[in-house]
């Protein structure tokens, strides 16, 4: 059986869902992106050779502003009390590994949260190597896991 589009009532209209009953429970999300450049891009962004400073901590504060402001972005997301915001940024083979965590404990998950994080750093990384190669690649921007809820425990399928 399909799962219900929680954000639509029943005549397909948008909706916050109303998180008033559910109970405060932990929560934690891990999401994660890559970004894939051409190999002289990837060495001036490894070096931090940036016009625009280090691509690596821009990126990383970057997604971490972006968990923080998640529902004045996405329009059903209720705002919550983010107790972690975790972005870590990994060079890897001509690109860049991006892994964010949230962690809260409220109502709701912070799903959105770690996904908007991965996505803007992912985007921060692109700003700040754009200049050098505008065929950077954005790709794989997946939720890997999240814990808490009504809904228990999700792992991403390897």
């Amino acid at each position: 059986m399909a799962k219900s589009l929680t954000h639509l009532d029943r005549k397909g209209r948008a909706r916050m869902v109303d998180v008033g009953e559910k109970p405060v429970t932990a929560r934690e999300a891990v999401a994660r992106g890559r970004v894939v450049m051409n190999a002289k891009t990837f060495r001036k962004a490894r070096a931090g050779d940036s016009k625009k400073g280090s691509v690596r901590a821009a990126a990383e504060f970057a997604g971490i502003m972006a968990a923080k402001r998640t529902a004045e972005l996405i329009p059903m997301c209720h705002p919550l009390p983010l107790a972690l915001v975790d972005v870590d940024l990994r060079l890897c083979e001509n690109g860049v590994a991006i892994s964010s965590k949230v962690a809260t404990t409220a109502e709701t998950g912070v799903e959105m949260e770690a996904l908007v994080a991965a996505s803007v750093s992912a985007l921060t990384v692109y700003d700040m190597c754009k200049g050098a190669d505008r065929s950077i690649a954005i790709r794989e921007i997946v939720l890997e896991r999240k814990s808490g809820g009504k809904s228990g425990e999700y792992r991403r399928a390897k």
